[in-house]
């Protein structure tokens, strides 16, 4: 896998039980709460400075996803969306990456279509069964608790820059 991992240009996430533990906290004013996990953030910032690309492609839309997607600079969010695969061709035109260079974290059972389709497909550890089964790769964290952060340590190493980015902070 780690051959297929080092030809990774793009990493695309699903959200709700990927980003997050799946949990959606709405207050007495009816506005949604997201909780995101720091170290996630910091693996798709190392991604995104390498010059991996990283985009969102989920079923809903929230103020909380748009703040955070900015925060981290990622560009191709597609949220509100039901047709997730029509969703990974209009990212795939737009970022000129291949198929087979791109890998998908998803966690239920709308993510099936789109992780049949990547190169490399990957399920968080508490990923619906189904899910898990049609993976490459199933991540020994959870959603919401490091998954997409292992994926993204996965995919440097694969590609020989982890120690680089070790020294950087040293």
């Amino acid at each position: 896998m780690q051959s297929r991992l080092k030809d990774i240009r793009l990493l695309l996430l699903d959200v709700d039980g990927v980003l997050t533990d799946g949990s959606i906290i709405y207050d007495d004013q009816n506005i949604e709460t997201k909780v995101f996990n720091v170290k996630d953030g910091l693996g798709i910032r190392l991604l995104l400075n390498a010059g991996i690309q990283v985009g969102v492609i989920t079923g809903r839309a929230s103020k909380a996803l748009k703040n955070r997607c900015a925060n981290l600079g990622i560009e191709n969010l597609y949220d509100g969306i039901h047709d997730k695969v029509s969703a990974l061709d209009t990212v795939l035109k737009k970022t000129g990456v291949k198929i087979g260079e791109t890998a998908f974290i998803g966690d239920d059972l709308p993510d099936l279509s789109v992780l049949k389709k990547v190169g490399v497909s990957i399920a968080v550890r508490d990923a619906e069964e189904t899910v898990r089964k049609h993976a490459d790769i199933v991540t020994n964290a959870k959603g919401g608790d490091g998954a997409v952060r292992e994926i993204c340590e996965a995919i440097l190493k694969a590609k020989g820059l982890w120690e680089d980015i070790i020294d950087s902070f040293l």
